[in-house]
């Protein structure tokens, strides 16, 4: 494709992450939709093994893939560690293969009621067995900080007691700054910290609600309100320029530190889901704003 779309700042190809609508399952029209956008990728869900030939096939790149079985990785069982390990290495390995270079993963627990502290040992031992084949393959984990139950690696706190552990350049972050906002942590002096770790980007912002955080607080959900689709009751996910993140410094940082990878837009916004017209035109406006960026 010629003339993709790519940020002002800093030149990043724009893509988009490929969401659940039913329009999105029929894949032949849905990449030729993204190509029709002048998106430069998609990034693919734990399906890509099934499927990855046919989007190579049709001109789209890939930009990511998630990593298999997050939660048996980070399990208690050494007998399911070592399965999700084989599975995961498989992936990267025939991923790798057919080109792409960046795998998403969660570090959410299989039982969030362990100690944190157990559960962070048993990610450590997974994601150093996988660190061989990244760098073999030239590929990158990508962590994002989505706070799911006992999640890890959400928060500077276990990224650095990770980068320690594991100073492979392999094992880096999925930089997501909606997250972040969410549980209140500065986007853009986290870049000042990590950005030499990034290794991918997802385009998704969070507005923050003063009013509602007065009336419900932050803590504990409210009793008669029900809290937002992609959110809670203070505050939700929204497209690029909806929410409170500063992109074009965000880029301008990413730039500086030598990032060389992709934006993709993740579409979480309850403005913009429920139906095929709505969901692209979050996307498309997604992208244009980006554009300015």
């Amino acid at each position: 494709m010629t003339d993709l779309a790519r940020t002002r700042t800093g030149g990043f190809p724009i893509g988009v992450r490929r969401g659940w609508g039913a329009w999105q399952r029929d894949l032949p029209a849905y990449l030729e939709w993204v190509r029709r956008q002048r998106l430069s990728h998609v990034d693919l869900g734990n399906d890509a093994g099934t499927i990855i030939e046919k989007v190579g096939a049709s001109g789209v790149e890939i930009g990511a893939v998630d990593l298999p079985r997050w939660k048996e990785l980070l399990s208690g069982d050494p007998g399911l560690r070592r399965a999700a390990i084989d599975e995961a290495g498989a992936c990267i390995e025939g991923c790798a293969a057919a080109g792409v270079k960046v795998f998403m993963t969660i570090m959410l627990p299989e039982d969030p009621t362990r100690p944190r502290e157990e559960n962070f040992d048993h990610m450590i031992l997974s994601y150093s067995a996988l660190v061989p084949v990244l760098e073999e393959a030239g590929a990158a984990i990508a962590i994002e900080g989505w706070p799911g139950p006992g999640a890890l690696c959400c928060s500077p706190e276990t990224l650095r007691a990770l980068f320690l552990e594991i100073p492979s350049e392999a094992i880096g972050i999925n930089f997501d700054p909606s997250h972040l906002l969410r549980l209140q942590i500065d986007p853009i002096r986290f870049l000042e910290e990590f950005a030499n770790r990034v290794r991918h980007v997802h385009a998704k912002d969070t507005e923050w609600m003063p009013e509602r955080a007065y009336e419900f607080g932050i803590d504990q959900p409210a009793t008669f309100s029900a809290p937002h689709r992609f959110g809670g009751h203070s505050w939700r996910y929204t497209i690029p320029g909806h929410g409170h993140m500063r992109w074009t410094e965000a880029l301008l940082r990413l730039h500086a530190a030598g990032y060389a990878g992709r934006l993709s837009i993740e579409l979480e916004d309850e403005d913009f889901h429920g139906s095929e017209s709505s969901e692209q035109r979050g996307i498309v406006l997604s992208r244009d704003f980006l554009l300015g960026c």
